[in-house]
């Protein structure tokens, strides 16, 4: 079995006028963050490995996220096919994983977020709100066998 948990970055500041790459959380991305890290760690989900996009607001969310369930930082890093809004560079990363890894967190970008959602799931959404969460399970286990999955997902405006 593999389990992929898929988080949208937290709501973005536009605050300063700055590249896509360099915007940081707002405030509420940061409380979302926490709420969902939160969450998390009341399910107790234990992660072998995490990855981020090197935007500045991902890379945010998963610092929050990851240290607030006790992530050991050796078992993190930024991976640029992340920063992609369709979807088709964040799954062909994660089904090149290593298949030693069985429980894998990325924290990415919309339109890819919502995209991989309808991909994988026999639900559709319109949308994964910023900070939201989606935990694929899929029956397999090699990364590249990954198709259908059962699906748990976790919105801040629900937690």
């Amino acid at each position: 079995m593999k389990t992929w948990i898929m988080m949208r970055h937290g709501k973005s500041s536009w605050e300063y006028n700055l590249p896509d790459l360099n915007r940081p959380l707002s405030k509420r991305g940061e409380n979302d963050s926490k709420k969902t890290s939160s969450l998390l760690k009341q399910k107790q989900i234990i992660v072998d490995y995490a990855f981020s996009s090197p935007a500045l607001r991902a890379k945010n969310t998963a610092e929050i996220v990851l240290n607030g369930i006790n992530h050991p930082k050796h078992l993190y890093r930024e991976e640029p096919s992340l920063y992609d809004f369709e979807g088709d560079n964040v799954i062909n990363f994660v089904k090149n994983l290593d298949n030693k890894i069985s429980i894998v967190m990325t924290f990415g970008h919309n339109s890819a977020c919502t995209n991989i959602f309808n991909t994988f799931s026999n639900k559709y959404v319109d949308n994964i709100p910023t900070a939201g969460i989606v935990i694929f399970h899929f029956k397999v286990s090699l990364w590249s066998s990954i198709s259908d999955a059962s699906t748990e997902h976790f919105f801040p405006k629900l937690i």
